[in-house]
């Protein structure tokens, strides 16, 4: 019996807040060894998670967009929750349960990852389109919410440093559906497991992150590490869109639309080279928004369907990579119209 088609229909996003500009920041700069690295270009605009705005304030906020398009009894209806939150508001647990109480679910399946990063939405997809496709339901809401940047990065001591001004947060939900409406034509996922770990939390005086102490914790970047990252990241993120098309038979010259997770200009610019993309067809919300973590892929995403950059017959390509480079992965999907 062949495999049921599994489309993602439809993407809904919430930026909170009005836009932080980069002057912003620079009232709090100080003088950081890493301040003209590449990896912290600061974006012109950023927003901010507000004060006692929880993961799942904002993941309800962005299905809304959903709700009015397709009705509340298809997102309540869903039998598949799959949510990511950068910065959980509870330490022990994600935002599913949560999340599903808010927008009145009863799913069979609710799983919170972790791992998939700044490409989560990715391996989200691929994980709604195995469960769907085999039988575990008709249709899966996938939920991610980054509020980092105004929770961890705004902190009084971490708001000096370089890494500070890049980060923004944001929350999308997309709808996964059986049929093929806007078909999953493939997905790749790679595990890079000798990567795990890198990504260090790096407090002064140090601790245990989850030890009392005066220290703000903070991203553990040095020149080493950055320089290790960037040779990963430029790489992986074109090798798994090129599996991607191989696969599908598709000339990565011939992807109507690249999607990627926007950590800084340095890699968006080399992953459309690397791809031979002109700009026009690589969007990004970079300068308006800053880094999105994993809520990058779908925020930028909806952009592009709101502003008609994408036909119906489009081929998508989602790609992207997680943390020091432990997680990368691509999903391509033939645009088939909102509804």
């Amino acid at each position: 019996m062949s495999q049921q088609s599994v489309s993602l229909i439809d993407v809904a996003t919430y930026l909170p807040g009005e836009p932080i500009g980069a002057d912003y920041y620079a009232q709090f700069a100080e003088s950081d060894d890493l301040r003209d690295n590449l990896m912290f270009r600061a974006p012109r605009f950023r927003h901010h998670v507000g004060a006692d705005e929880t993961a799942v304030d904002m993941i309800e906020r962005a299905a809304r967009g959903l709700i009015e398009r397709h009705g509340e009894d298809v997102v309540a209806g869903a039998d598949v929750l799959i949510t990511h939150t950068q910065a959980p508001d509870l330490p022990f647990y994600g935002a599913g349960g949560g999340v599903a109480h808010r927008l009145g679910m009863r799913p069979s399946w609710v799983l919170d990852l972790h791992n998939g990063g700044c490409a989560v939405f990715v391996l989200a997809l691929n994980i709604a389109r195995k469960l769907l496709s085999s039988g575990e339901g008709r249709t899966a809401l996938i939920a991610v919410a980054q509020n980092a940047a105004g929770q961890v990065f705004d902190q009084p001591g971490v708001r000096r440093k370089a890494q500070a001004a890049v980060p923004g947060d944001g929350a999308a939900v997309g709808l996964v559906t059986l049929g093929d409406r806007s078909p999953i034509l493939d997905v790749e996922c790679r595990t890079y497991g000798e990567y795990h770990g890198e990504m260090t939390l790096s407090p002064d005086p140090p601790r245990k992150w989850w030890e009392p102490g005066t220290g703000e914790l903070c991203i553990g970047f040095t020149e080493s590490k950055i320089t290790k990252v960037l040779a990963r990241g430029n790489r992986q993120v074109p090798e798994v869109a090129l599996a991607v098309c191989d696969r599908i038979d598709l000339s990565p010259k011939d992807i109507d639309l690249f999607v990627t997770n926007q950590p800084n200009r340095v890699f968006l610019r080399n992953w459309r080279d690397a791809l031979e993309l002109p700009k026009s067809r690589h969007v990004d919300t970079f300068d308006e928004c800053g880094n999105l973590f994993g809520a990058g892929i779908p925020i930028n995403l909806d952009r592009a369907l709101s502003g008609g950059q994408v036909r119906a017959g489009d081929v998508i390509m989602m790609a992207g990579f997680a943390h020091a480079g432990d997680f990368a992965g691509a999903a391509a999907v033939r645009w088939g119209g909102r509804a």
